[in-house]
């Protein structure tokens, strides 16, 4: 196509088909050697080709009439004259469907007063030319059509995928994401996303578009009405005349939101001008589609038994406020909700019942909340509601509305009256890391506080209740706990035992447990063992213990034997009350035959007391296998002494309790006589606890305990550092043919 051809073309705003028609107009120049112009025109008489020297304007007359005809020439084309005589042929273009595809136009130089030539002779010249032509412009409007579908259906999946790929959370913006998408790829005027029981109204314009909300204000009442009823999609391209869209100057696309048991929860409506293009069946199928994902999307979001937010939304949510520029500068809150005793009015009423409260109580809960505020249901009977720019009272206040809300619930089962109560715990959001993690978790203690204390209660989370922090540190300990059971970041400590009065040479030690946090720090029980036995993570932590200390002491068993050492393992509670724990206990100890006689076992008097009948099976297995077992913290209990009697115990450690001012405190004295005379009695030894100085250790071993346990006797170190060094001491000994004696700080090892 020649430079005159492109700028014409570019002038008339006409797309240049895929291939040039310059060939056939070559051709066609070549049979029609007096031609002075020739053009190729399309449907509509836009130039797609014009020869050398031409500017169309001579020929775009006589096209446009041809194609204007609503009957065209019978022989295909027709003569004119034009432009001084000038003879102008114009030949009709026809697709298989004898459609007008377009025409060629041809103004030829004639000698003065020449008659021109028929048009049936040039058209018969021309014939086979003109019908290649027609064959090349099918082709090529079939191509181009092609791909404007190729277009149209690509703009659909950009749609589509848009609308499911990359957004999962079911958040507002993700539900924007698809409004916005309407507009964008359906060419919409205004689209609008309504769901009344969520409170959800999102609509998109295009930019510049005065449409908005007068004609969502004037549509969407009968718009809902009607999906209600319909419950399917509606298209109106032209609204009937008293039609309450008739004065909407809008064509009308609304498609329903179903929700999963086909319930319609609301509407996704489009708008174009009436002025615009029908809404097509294409256009129809795509709206469903994105009814469709709105409907995922509002599953994934909102928790269908109580419409409240599901966590991962909640979550999403919350996170999105505190990122806000003026978040960091303002109060947020948290409350943290667990339902009383939901399981006892599953057990007692049936699980059905169970399922009312928490339908009723995600009722009372959204008609509470107001404003910003956030309510989830973040798992079975447990919900949490985040307060925005919100102090500590405002958030305790709506605490105490709900618990007396639930206080007010009409549950019926079986005639009677179900009661219904939740413990509350309100705690403020603070700026770290994790900030919402952490006030949940801070809310949570407080709520486990509220249980604690009754039930059916609102407590605040505040720095000075020990109670509280303890449980929060527990709660953040619990992650650290499992990581360090899994990578065994775990550490045995071990303390002496010294004989007081009399009786043979003998070394014993208590293996006291540390944990290793993340910074190869040493992590003492009292910190830890609380969040293991809260947790449930006892048992496990003695299993690591028990396998720990047969491996160590199993490498030295021979010459701790000929040292008469003695190392003892304190025992749970839980692991008592686990009933896999004994089975395991013995198939270790049998496994490491070596150790016999090296090992003894404690269990705290409260534990044992309070699960006797295990304790009992457990203390006489062991003594089958030839372990002895100590009564730890005896005397903190308040349970009967009768129990002495049945236990198979060979030692009580008296509790620390009594210890600790024994050498100024008469009543301690004479508690700790008394326990040793029992023990005399039925032939039990006894060990002192938290022998911290000369004048209790003087004091207790005057009152006739056997053994002391404290930093005064000597202070815990590793077990690994004590076994090497016993094992250094011994060989330097007998090299020497002396007899080993350490110093008072060492005496145990």
């Amino acid at each position: 196509m020649s430079r005159q051809d492109s700028q014409t073309l570019a002038n008339l705003g006409t797309q240049p088909l895929p291939t040039s028609l310059d060939p056939y107009g070559q051709l066609i120049k070549m049979l029609m050697p007096r031609a002075l112009s020739i053009g190729v025109y399309d449907r509509d008489a836009h130039p797609l080709w014009l020869s050398d020297g031409c500017d169309g304007a001579d020929l775009t007359g006589p096209v446009e009439d041809m194609l204007s005809r609503s009957a065209p020439a019978p022989e295909g084309g027709l003569l004119q004259t034009w432009d001084g005589d000038q003879p102008t042929y114009v030949f009709l273009l026809h697709g298989a469907d004898s459609a007008a595809l377009g025409a060629v136009a041809v103004a030829c130089r004639e000698s003065a007063g020449a008659t021109p030539r028929p048009f049936s002779l040039v058209h018969g010249l021309l014939r086979p030319a003109l019908q290649v032509l027609e064959r090349e412009l099918i082709s090529q409007y079939s191509i181009d059509g092609l791909q404007k579908s190729l277009q149209i259906r690509e703009r659909d999946l950009d749609l589509v995928l848009g609308a499911t790929g990359t957004h999962a959370q079911g958040d507002s913006d993700d539900l924007a994401h698809v409004v916005q998408n309407c507009v964008q790829h359906l060419g919409c005027t205004l689209a609008a996303l309504l769901i009344p029981d969520k409170n959800i109204a999102i609509c998109r314009t295009v930019t510049g578009s005065p449409a908005g909300a007068d004609v969502l204000t004037k549509t969407h009442r009968h718009l809902l009405a009607w999906a209600q009823v319909q419950r399917r999609t509606m298209a109106i391209n032209a609204a009937p005349a008293g039609s309450p869209f008739g004065a909407v100057p809008y064509k009308i696309l609304s498609c329903p939101i179903l929700h999963a048991a086909q319930r319609v929860v609301g509407i996704l409506v489009l708008f174009k001008p009436r002025q615009e293009a029908d809404f097509e069946l294409r256009e129809v199928r795509l709206a469903e589609v994105l009814g469709r994902r709105v409907a995922n999307l509002l599953q994934i979001a909102y928790d269908p038994a109580t419409g409240l937010l599901t966590r991962p939304a909640f979550e999403k949510r919350a996170l999105s406020l505190l990122a806000g520029e003026d978040a960091g500068k303002a109060s947020h809150c948290v409350v943290y909700l667990d339902l009383d005793r939901l399981h006892v009015i599953n057990e007692n009423h049936g699980m059905h019942v169970g399922d009312d409260v928490i339908v009723r109580v995600g009722d009372v809960i959204r008609q509470r909340i107001t404003g910003r505020m956030l309510a989830s249901r973040i798992s079975g009977d447990r919900f949490a509601i985040f307060l925005p720019d919100a102090e500590l009272p405002v958030a305790e206040r709506l605490a105490e509305a709900l618990c007396a809300g639930f206080a007010q619930l009409d549950c019926i089962a079986d005639g009677r009256k179900v009661d219904v109560s939740g413990s509350f715990g309100v705690a403020r959001i603070t700026f770290t890391r994790h900030p919402l993690s952490h006030g949940l978790a801070a809310a949570e203690v407080a709520c486990k506080a509220a249980k604690d204390r009754g039930r059916n209660r609102v407590e605040v989370y505040q720095d000075a209740d020990h109670s509280i922090i303890r449980r929060f540190q527990d709660v953040t300990l619990v992650g650290t706990l499992r990581e360090a059971l899994a990578s065994d970041r775990f550490r045995l400590d071990a303390q002496p035992i010294i004989r007081l009065v009399g009786g043979r040479h003998e070394r014993r030690y208590e293996l006291l447990l540390r944990m290793i946090d993340a910074n190869g720090e040493p992590v003492a029980p009292d910190k830890f063992l609380s969040a293991a036995e809260r947790y449930q993570l006892a048992p496990s932590i003695d299993r690591w213990v028990v396998r720990h200390v047969l491996a160590s002491l199993a490498q030295h068993a021979e010459r701790l034997k000929s040292d008469n050492a003695h190392f003892a393992i304190n025992i749970s509670g839980q692991s008592i009350g686990d009933e896999d724990f004994p089975a395991f206990l013995e198939a270790e100890l049998r496994a490491n035959p070596d150790v016999a006689g090296l090992l003894s076992f404690e269990l705290t008097e409260t534990a044992a007391v309070t699960n006797i009948v295990r304790a009992e099976a457990l203390m006489r297995r062991l003594q089958d296998l030839g372990h002895e077992v100590a009564l730890d913290d005896f005397g903190r209990g308040l349970s009967s002494l009768s129990y002495l009697k049945t236990l198979p115990v060979s030692c009580l450690k008296i509790d620390g309790a009594f210890i600790r001012d024994v050498a100024t405190n008469q009543r301690s004295q004479a508690m700790v006589s008394a326990i040793v005379q029992l023990s005399r009695a039925i032939g039990l030894a006894t060990t002192a606890e938290c022998v911290e100085s000369e004048a209790i250790c003087a004091t207790v071993r005057d009152l006739g305990v056997d053994f002391g346990q404290g930093f005064s006797l000597g202070r815990p170190e590793p077990l690994e550092s004590v076994l090497l060094a016993r094992e250094e001491a011994s060989v330097s000994a007998a090299a020497e043919g002396k007899v080993l004696t350490l110093p008072r700080s060492r005496r145990a090892v």
